[in-house]
């Protein structure tokens, strides 16, 4: 089997090497899976919850293994690092208690009151898919995981090639856990082998990462008649209302804007300002990015590490480069920090980005905020809302006012006076993208649910539906439609 080079972005220098899965190897992990999942679905769903409990409790003692692992791979903060042990770990107790609820059948009303009592089932699918990415190699991988196991399946998952020690990692602990043999599988190889033969291969498929492999994934299970969901590309606003605290604001759009290098789906890449909070405003965010602390290490105090790799550095500069030659103004930033190493880049804000340039519609993935400055919140709101995109947005300012602005803009989610984790770690609602931005939500009651298949179970009991035999079939019809309109009638 051949393998893959794992490097980390920081130094350049080898972390390991990984086999790089065939199609028929991957198709080999589903014929496991399968197998290990139908024991696993007859799994009482209280041991599913414990194991779940006892991963949360493990990943919190070892955490500083999945930090560091983390930043190798990735090159990001230590910060930043944490976010996804904590998501993981919140996650998992999020729905180590919600599975029961969850699963458990449900009365609902039936045809006929008292004649007719209907339950619904909640089965497993089967064998789940996972296509992660290397923005958040835990988090994106395992958060997504948690909820489809608990549900009874087994999974199948690849890990970016870039990023793929933290997730084996994860198995490892989930293993640990007490989860049987073969229900989770970490298999690493490239997208075009074996993501394309997971997509093919499995019964529901759980993807992040870009739009257009967004699009291919989906026709595939479109094709396939199977569950899909997505979250995708983001091109996300922040509007700063007038009422907005400036100091405030400019701190948090600065981790709205640079939090995990700019490289985070829901992170923020256009601000709105209103005109008459812009004077105030924009000094204070030029000098609050200004004074991030960037650079390599484990160390706490960074605010923000490298990018992903220096291929990816340069596609940012390429963006902000040519964004400038078309007249756009820098105010800050806008250069490779080769000093801290390959792959870093300096926190970059931009104004009067013409309609043109590249950077003004398509998703940076970056720490790159293109700023504008807006006469009015209506204006702001109709600005926000010309993207393609419907991810997430971020609204500064009197929290009445922010509320009614949040209800007008076509986005998955919006936080006020917070840039994406308020929304984000609201486990119990839904997160997802309108649009261009995905398809289907994790989090919430669907986060599990969807990796169920809903069965309606009826028993009726006495006459049938049908009528009797002994009753003329026009007879039947009169009976019926006379106890509809009387029905109608008692609830008006």
């Amino acid at each position: 089997m051949t393998t893959l080079t794992v490097t980390c972005p920081v130094t350049g220098s080898h972390i390991g090497d990984v086999p790089a899965h065939s199609p028929a190897a991957t198709r080999d992990a589903f014929s496991r899976a399968r197998l290990a999942q139908q024991s696993w679905s007859t799994t009482p769903v209280s041991q599913r919850k414990q194991i779940m409990l006892r991963l949360h409790d493990l990943l919190l003692e070892r955490q500083a293994e999945f930090l560091d692992i983390i930043q190798d791979e990735t090159g990001k903060n230590r910060g930043s690092a944490f976010d996804e042990v904590l998501d993981v770990a919140v996650t998992a107790r999020h729905y180590a208690h919600a599975a029961p609820r969850l699963l458990r059948p449900r009365q609902v009303r039936g045809a006929v009151p008292l004649l007719t009592r209907t339950h619904v089932e909640r089965a497993p699918v089967g064998v789940v898919g996972i296509i992660a990415p290397w923005n958040y190699p835990l988090s994106l991988a395992l958060s997504d995981a948690i909820p489809a196991l608990l549900a009874g399946n087994a999974v199948v998952l690849k890990p970016d090639e870039k990023t793929p020690f933290t997730a084996l990692l994860a198995a490892d602990l989930l293993a640990e856990a007490g989860l049987p043999d073969d229900v989770l599988q970490v298999l690493t190889g490239t997208g075009p082998v074996v993501g394309d033969t997971i997509a093919r291969e499995c019964d529901y498929l759980m993807f992040t990462g870009s739009t257009a492999v967004g699009r291919e994934l989906g026709a595939i299970a479109g094709q396939r008649l199977i569950g899909f969901s997505a979250e995708l590309g983001g091109k996300n606003p922040l509007i700063v209302l007038p009422s907005a605290d400036v100091a405030r604001t400019a701190r948090g759009a600065v981790a709205a804007c640079f939090a995990n290098s700019g490289q985070l789906c829901i992170s923020i890449e256009r601000i709105y300002v209103h005109r008459d909070i812009a004077d105030d405003f924009i000094p204070a965010f030029v000098e609050a990015t200004e004074a991030m602390r960037i650079g390599p290490g484990h160390e706490w105090s960074t605010d923000m590490g490298s990018l992903i790799s220096p291929e990816h550095r340069l596609q940012v500069e390429e963006l902000v480069s040519d964004a400038l030659s078309r007249g756009a103004t820098l105010l800050t930033g806008g250069r490779a920090l080769d000093e801290l190493g390959p792959a870093f880049y300096s926190p970059t804000i931009l104004t009067d980005v013409p309609t043109d340039a590249h950077l003004f519609g398509e998703e940076t993935f970056g720490p790159v905020v293109a700023l504008t400055i807006v006469d009015s919140v209506d204006e702001a709101v109709a600005r926000a809302n010309e993207s393609p995109y419907g991810l997430n947005a971020s609204v500064w300012g009197d929290v009445a006012e922010a509320r009614r602005v949040a209800s007008r803009l076509k986005v998955g989610t919006v936080n006020i006076n917070e840039g994406f984790a308020a929304a984000w770690a609201s486990l119990d609602a839904p997160m997802g993208g309108w649009g261009q931005s995905g398809v289907g939500r994790r989090h919430g009651d669907s986060g599990l649910l969807k990796y169920t298949e809903a069965r309606t179970v009826a028993v009726q009991r006495g006459v049938a539906l049908s009528g009797s035999s002994g009753v003329p079939r026009e007879r039947y019809a009169q009976v019926v439609s006379t106890a509809l309109r009387y029905g109608r009638a008692l609830l008006r």
